[in-house]
């Protein structure tokens, strides 16, 4: 089929990464996205025609992935060195770590209201995070193998994690138990999510599939085969209509969940793919891979369909059982994707899209180079601990500076100036001090190490060693 101005287009892409891809995520308004990359770096763009570009540089080792609050105060990454950074996502990059697992961390979710942190690891375990008060909560042991992926339901009420242990489970966040288990014979899942009404999950499967599941009926409704290669990553679009993957066979594949079936695939990269996200409205998508590009795409098709859809929302409600026809085909058949699907290669059309290279800004973390053992040896003053400006504007506690109230609903277009920054940087000591705690909190509530944990990054399937 032929290209139409409805179809997906490649805006731009940004260079400034040494090495793959491992992670990408738009700030909530859309302006900014971060990434993560193999060269221990991550890096933050502005979609503004020549803005700065950031790299943030603190992690020793692979960052995994890369994500931020709801608020946009604050950015969370993984890391292969076996820690977790919040970073405040401006020109000064100022983060703190905590080492949050014994063994590498693979992924880093918040919950809705940014309340929560989860973070998965090759320990085997999943660990909870309360940011507000900012300590450690709970730890979720039940896989067999390392934990490549855990998510938090719209709702906060479940999270979904996946492992290599070849299954797919499902935690109530109340009680702490596994209450579903979806495992495979074939291969695992190196990525999983909820839709955006957290009825669904998709998985991302090593087998070259995707699969969604129902979890109010715990049934397998779509089981899509098409991919030559393991599927790496998934994201839902914001409506929960479409869906977009991403695959070391070089491509991003678009999916009518509506239609159950393939509409786009898109051949931007030179090699795999190994992370693809929507923005929180659907307008963009990015995606970045082994070539270390990160690739900018406008959605488009959106609109098209919005008018179609609505009438398949007429007759769903929350609490009647679920009219599987309303949303997904009936039979979870698997699709070969040939019929009417439309091949986009931005490549064969656009020789180079400028502003590409923006200038690149290295920003050192003020503890790059010390050891968690000696952040925040002064504590903080009086009224600081509690104030987590950059954790969680909406909790905010009355003794802090009705300033910092003000400056927390201004508009983050631009990166904040240096009297926007000069409030929350005295509550960056808190934090230090916090971590500290953090780093107490979670020693003590580690189990032994496994001899799992052990083994190198460049064992695992379908990852090649770094650079």
């Amino acid at each position: 089929m032929a290209s139409s101005p409805e179809d997906p287009v490649l805006e731009r892409y940004f260079k400034g990464h040494k090495a793959a891809i491992t992670s990408v995520g738009f700030s909530p308004n859309g302006k900014q996205l971060a990434t993560a990359s193999w060269d221990t770096f991550l890096m933050l763009w502005n979609f503004k025609p020549q803005a700065r570009a950031f790299r943030y540089v603190g992690h020793k080792d692979v960052v995994t992935s890369v994500q931020f609050s709801p608020h946009g105060n604050l950015l969370a990454s993984a890391s292969r060195d076996r820690t977790v950074r919040l970073w405040i996502p401006d020109k000064r990059g100022k983060s703190s770590e905590f080492k949050a697992h014994t063994a590498p961390v693979r992924s880093v979710d918040f919950s809705t209201d940014g309340q929560l942190l989860a973070t998965a690891s090759e320990d085997k375990s999943i660990k909870v995070w309360n940011m507000y008060r900012q300590r450690f909560l709970y730890s979720l042991y039940r896989h067999t193998h390392w934990v490549r992926c855990a998510k938090f339901s719209p709702d906060g009420r479940l999270i979904v994690s996946c492992s290599e242990d070849k299954t797919v489970k499902i935690w109530d966040t109340t009680n702490k138990q596994c209450v579903n288990n979806f495992s495979d014979s074939v291969g695992f899942a190196n990525f999983v999510d909820f839709n955006p009404n957290g009825t669904c999950i998709a998985s991302a499967g090593s087998d070259h599939t995707v699969k969604i599941w129902d979890i109010r009926v715990n049934k397998l409704l779509q089981h899509y085969q098409v991919h030559n290669c393991g599927v790496n990553c998934l994201s839902f679009h914001p409506s929960g209509n479409f869906l977009i993957t991403a695959s070391s066979d070089g491509t991003l594949k678009i999916l009518d969940l509506l239609e159950g079936r393939l509409i786009y695939t898109l051949q931007g990269h030179t090699g795999p793919v190994f992370t693809v996200s929507f923005s929180k409205n659907g307008e963009l998508f990015s995606s970045g891979g082994a070539d270390t590009q990160v690739l900018l795409w406008r959605t488009n098709f959106d609109d098209l369909r919005c008018k179609d859809l609505k009438r398949n929302l007429k007759r769903l409600h929350f609490d009647s059982p679920p009219h599987l026809l309303d949303i997904y085909p009936r039979t979870p058949h698997p699709h070969d994707g040939k019929i009417e699907t439309v091949e986009i290669n931005p490549k064969l059309e656009v020789i180079d899209l400028q502003i590409s290279t923006p200038p690149v800004v290295d920003i050192l973390s003020f503890d790059s180079a010390t050891t968690t053992e000696t952040i925040g040896k002064t504590p903080p003053e009086k009224g600081e601990e509690i104030c987590g400006y950059f954790l969680n504007p909406s909790l905010m506690s009355p003794e802090c500076s009705p300033t910092v109230m003000k400056k927390k609903t201004e508009d983050m277009s631009d990166f904040p100036s240096e009297s926007q920054r000069s409030i929350p940087l005295a509550v960056t000591d808190a934090l230090e001090h916090i971590m500290e705690q953090l780093h107490v909190l979670t020693q003590n509530g580690h189990r032994e190490e496994s001899s799992e944990q052990n083994h190198q990054w460049t064992n695992q399937p379908g990852v090649g060693p770094l650079g």
